[in-house]
């Protein structure tokens, strides 16, 4: 499914919710509105996200639901109430990826493959405006100043201290050698992936090319899970167009590859001597001109 823009975010994983009650319950949608006496197609844009639900009616809905635990209706309503706040990342003007920040701000959990580059939570400013540079032809400085302004601060979620924020990043051995900016740049960048992934809250492995073809090797996701919710969401980054998943046939699907990945991957502790290695066999002459 794609997605555009944000503040619907909130909106949207309230409405997926609602709607996962609701089936659970064995209730349709026509239903569920003769009972709360609105119409069906009002109910409709309710779940899909399209229109704005009152606290009370998340109340009303959840009783109809038979949801008793009031830790779960409190999270929904809560989720209700903060449905139309702007993010911060507003202010910034045009981000292209809006609606996966709304998600990645309001996420408990991220478990993160990547096969070519190191990701964004994890980069130096000097790594993070490198790759911006070199991945998006024609980018204005203004363009590339605004991405990475929003780059470095995604990266606070990762380590706010109210709210302990769970990454779990699998990493081809490509990303670590793969020269970016300069051999500088990227030998700081693997210090630093050590250094992140020494956090507690912070597990970051490698998966050598040693390993051979593995269930990753069509590329890129992430699996975003949510407080309080029973699915969570794939991430799929693409060039023109993102993709988000909600099935839960989809995300149980994702969830089981990466249990597959994990498994192929080295060990964290082994990963760190890995990247130590990586960083001290960064090449003497740097392939591309201009690069000390």
């Amino acid at each position: 499914m794609a997605v555009n823009g944000n503040p619907t975010v909130r909106r949207r994983r309230l409405g997926a919710e609602l709607r996962r009650l609701r089936l659970a319950r064995g209730l349709t949608s026509t239903q569920v509105a003769a009972r709360l006496l609105i119409s069906q197609p009002k109910l409709s844009h309710l779940e899909n996200g399209r229109r704005a639900i009152k606290p009370r009616d998340v109340r009303d809905l959840c009783g109809l639901y038979g949801v008793t635990d009031p830790q779960v209706v409190d999270a929904l309503m809560q989720m209700a109430t903060e449905a139309d706040r702007q993010g911060w990342w507003v202010a910034c003007g045009e981000v292209p990826y809006a609606a996966y920040i709304g998600l990645e701000t309001e996420a408990s959990s991220l478990r993160c493959y990547e096969p070519l580059v190191i990701p964004g939570l994890l980069q130096t400013p000097a790594y993070a405006r490198a790759v911006i540079e070199e991945t998006i032809p024609r980018a204005t400085p203004e363009q590339i100043a605004v991405r990475h302004e929003v780059r470095l601060r995604r990266q606070s979620r990762a380590h706010h201290p109210a709210r302990p924020f769970r990454l779990w990043v699998v990493l081809d051995e490509s990303a670590l050698r793969r020269l970016v900016g300069s051999r500088q740049v990227m030998r700081e960048q693997l210090q630093h992936l050590n250094r992140l992934g020494a956090q507690p809250h912070i597990t970051v492995q490698v998966l050598p090319h040693s390993a051979g073809a593995h269930p990753g090797i069509s590329g890129q996701f992430s699996i975003l899970d949510f407080p309080g919710a029973a699915t969570g969401t794939v991430y799929l980054e693409r060039f023109t167009s993102d993709l988000y998943l909600e099935k839960r046939s989809d995300v149980q699907h994702y969830s089981v590859v990466y249990d597959h990945l994990q498994a192929q991957a080295l060990s964290p502790e082994h990963t760190r001597h890995f990247i130590t290695r990586a960083a001290d066999e960064l090449p003497i002459a740097a392939s591309l001109p201009g690069r000390p």
